[in-house]
Protein backbone atom coordinates (compact mmCIF):
# COMPACT_ATOMS: atom_id res chain seq x y z
CA UNK A 1 0.00 0.00 0.00
CA UNK A 2 1.17 3.33 -1.12
CA UNK A 3 1.41 6.35 0.77
CA UNK A 4 -0.77 7.93 -1.05
CA UNK A 5 -3.37 4.85 -0.41
CA UNK A 6 -3.02 5.45 3.23
CA UNK A 7 -2.50 8.99 4.67
CA UNK A 8 -2.06 7.75 8.55
CA UNK A 9 1.18 6.47 7.14
CA UNK A 10 3.86 9.46 6.79
CA UNK A 11 5.68 9.63 4.00
CA UNK A 12 9.48 8.75 3.98
CA UNK A 13 10.77 11.98 3.75
CA UNK A 14 8.97 13.10 6.58
CA UNK A 15 10.01 10.37 8.59
CA UNK A 16 13.76 11.60 8.05
CA UNK A 17 12.95 14.79 8.80
CA UNK A 18 11.48 13.74 11.89
CA UNK A 19 14.12 11.47 12.85
CA UNK A 20 11.46 9.03 13.43
CA UNK A 21 13.59 6.02 11.99
CA UNK A 22 14.30 2.44 13.62
CA UNK A 23 17.67 2.45 12.49
CA UNK A 24 18.81 6.34 13.60
CA UNK A 25 17.21 5.27 16.71
CA UNK A 26 18.73 1.93 17.54
CA UNK A 27 22.69 3.50 16.41
CA UNK A 28 21.96 7.25 17.95
CA UNK A 29 22.60 9.28 15.13
CA UNK A 30 20.37 12.29 14.01
CA UNK A 31 19.67 13.50 10.40
CA UNK A 32 19.60 17.85 10.37
CA UNK A 33 20.25 20.29 7.81
CA UNK A 34 17.92 18.60 5.02
CA UNK A 35 17.97 20.54 1.73
CA UNK A 36 18.02 20.08 -1.96
CA UNK A 37 20.48 17.81 -2.57
CA UNK A 38 22.50 17.87 0.60
CA UNK A 39 21.58 16.37 4.17
CA UNK A 40 23.60 15.90 7.29
CA UNK A 41 24.12 13.08 10.29
CA UNK A 42 25.73 13.31 13.28
CA UNK A 43 26.60 10.60 15.91
CA UNK A 44 28.09 11.24 19.30
CA UNK A 45 30.17 8.10 18.51
CA UNK A 46 30.67 5.96 22.15
CA UNK A 47 31.99 2.62 23.48
CA UNK A 48 28.60 0.95 22.19
CA UNK A 49 29.30 1.17 18.87
CA UNK A 50 32.96 -0.23 19.10
CA UNK A 51 34.18 -3.00 17.42
CA UNK A 52 36.57 -6.46 18.99
CA UNK A 53 39.52 -3.74 18.74
CA UNK A 54 37.63 -0.79 21.13
CA UNK A 55 37.52 1.08 17.97
CA UNK A 56 34.55 2.32 16.12
CA UNK A 57 32.45 -0.41 14.07
CA UNK A 58 33.29 0.32 10.38
CA UNK A 59 29.07 -0.72 9.70
CA UNK A 60 28.18 2.17 12.20
CA UNK A 61 30.41 4.54 9.58
CA UNK A 62 28.73 3.23 6.81
CA UNK A 63 25.22 3.40 8.55
CA UNK A 64 25.71 7.26 9.41
CA UNK A 65 26.65 7.95 5.57
CA UNK A 66 24.34 5.84 4.32
CA UNK A 67 21.84 7.71 6.47
CA UNK A 68 23.14 11.10 4.69
CA UNK A 69 23.18 10.14 1.22
CA UNK A 70 19.60 8.53 0.76
CA UNK A 71 18.52 11.35 2.86
CA UNK A 72 20.03 13.69 0.42
CA UNK A 73 18.91 11.86 -2.59
CA UNK A 74 15.57 11.78 -0.84
CA UNK A 75 14.86 15.13 -0.95
CA UNK A 76 15.75 15.11 -4.83
CA UNK A 77 12.42 12.72 -5.64
CA UNK A 78 9.31 13.63 -6.74
CA UNK A 79 6.24 13.01 -4.31
CA UNK A 80 5.31 9.72 -6.30
CA UNK A 81 9.07 8.48 -6.56
CA UNK A 82 11.07 6.56 -4.21
CA UNK A 83 14.45 5.07 -4.92
CA UNK A 84 16.52 2.25 -3.39
CA UNK A 85 20.34 1.85 -2.86
CA UNK A 86 22.49 0.30 -6.39
CA UNK A 87 26.13 0.58 -4.35
CA UNK A 88 27.73 2.11 -1.77
CA UNK A 89 31.67 2.26 -1.22
CA UNK A 90 33.31 3.56 1.50
CA UNK A 91 37.29 4.43 2.22
CA UNK A 92 38.27 4.80 5.96
CA UNK A 93 40.90 7.03 6.88
CA UNK A 94 41.28 6.88 10.91
CA UNK A 95 40.06 5.35 14.11
CA UNK A 96 37.76 6.18 16.11
CA UNK A 97 37.40 5.64 19.89
CA UNK A 98 35.04 8.14 21.14
CA UNK A 99 33.78 11.51 18.96
CA UNK A 100 30.97 13.73 17.15
CA UNK A 101 30.81 12.66 13.92
CA UNK A 102 28.96 14.38 11.28
CA UNK A 103 28.36 13.17 7.52
CA UNK A 104 27.81 15.36 5.17
CA UNK A 105 25.81 13.80 2.38
CA UNK A 106 25.31 15.48 -1.37
CA UNK A 107 23.91 14.78 -4.55
CA UNK A 108 26.22 15.26 -7.22
CA UNK A 109 24.66 13.92 -10.35
CA UNK A 110 20.53 14.05 -10.54
CA UNK A 111 18.75 11.46 -13.75
CA UNK A 112 16.18 10.65 -14.34
CA UNK A 113 16.91 6.75 -13.21
CA UNK A 114 20.11 7.08 -11.57
CA UNK A 115 21.76 9.49 -8.90
CA UNK A 116 25.56 9.55 -7.15
CA UNK A 117 25.97 10.99 -4.25
CA UNK A 118 28.98 11.41 -1.90
CA UNK A 119 29.31 11.21 1.73
CA UNK A 120 32.57 13.27 3.68
CA UNK A 121 32.38 12.02 7.28
CA UNK A 122 34.34 14.12 10.11
CA UNK A 123 35.23 14.47 13.43
CA UNK A 124 34.67 17.69 16.03
CA UNK A 125 38.24 18.60 15.08
CA UNK A 126 36.82 18.63 11.13
CA UNK A 127 39.80 15.83 10.79
CA UNK A 128 38.25 13.11 7.56
CA UNK A 129 37.45 10.15 9.40
CA UNK A 130 35.66 8.84 6.36
CA UNK A 131 34.84 9.25 2.69
CA UNK A 132 32.07 7.35 0.75
CA UNK A 133 29.92 7.39 -2.52
CA UNK A 134 26.63 5.42 -3.38
CA UNK A 135 24.49 4.85 -6.43
CA UNK A 136 21.02 5.08 -6.17
CA UNK A 137 18.20 4.25 -8.73
CA UNK A 138 14.97 6.32 -8.60
CA UNK A 139 11.91 4.34 -8.50
CA UNK A 140 8.24 5.25 -10.02
CA UNK A 141 4.95 3.67 -10.31
CA UNK A 142 4.13 0.03 -9.09
CA UNK A 143 8.32 0.25 -8.12
CA UNK A 144 7.74 2.74 -5.54
CA UNK A 145 4.25 1.43 -4.01
CA UNK A 146 4.75 0.62 -0.36
CA UNK A 147 8.28 2.07 0.06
Amino acid sequence: MSTQENPLRPDFRERAKANDVPVARLIGFEASEVADGHATVTLPAGTQHANPMGTLHGGILCDIADAAMGIAFASTLAPEESFTTVELKINFFRPVWRAQLRAEGTVLQRGRTIGYVECTITDEENRLVAKAASTYMVLRGQNAAGR
